[in-house]
């Protein structure tokens, strides 16, 4: 799938589409450049899945996790910003428990550098790629 954003607003309601059509136990791997949109797309999804609370990129806490009260399947968002880290920090602190889980979406920024360690998962990757406010995005 690739679609094209023009504004920060038309990355979040992409992000609010997306979340109508998770189902639970997906994982995304969030890859492109600093200021490319991949906060605003998980903000986009935690506000389609009716989370209320404030999203931030969770640069220096590495994981944040929110939980999920409106949704009949997904219990849990885990939002990790793996650009600090290697594969080995996540699992320390505990990304294997929510990888896959039915109650949980995941989505890793910086995805491409644990990549390689997430190969039993079931993973997409979501490209998001940047031209002033034009935003091209690619899942697969």
């Amino acid at each position: 799938m690739r679609i094209i954003t023009n504004s920060e607003q038309e990355t979040f309601d992409f992000g609010r589409n997306l979340a109508s059509e998770l189902k639970g136990g997906e994982v995304f791997l969030l890859q492109g450049n600093l200021g490319a949109g991949k906060s605003v797309l998980v903000r986009g999804v935690a506000s389609g899945l009716g989370i209320t609370k404030q999203i931030t990129s969770p640069t220096f806490v590495i994981m944040k996790v929110y939980d999920v009260f409106n949704h009949a399947t997904i219990k849990k968002l885990v939002h990790i910003d793996a650009y600090r880290v290697e594969a080995v920090d996540l699992f320390q602190i505990g990304l294997e428990e929510y990888l896959n889980h039915p109650e949980t979406v995941v989505f890793i920024e910086w995805g491409e550098k644990v990549e390689p360690e997430l190969k039993k998962h079931r993973v997409k990757t979501i490209r998001i790629s940047h031209q002033d406010n034009s935003r091209e995005i690619n899942i697969q």
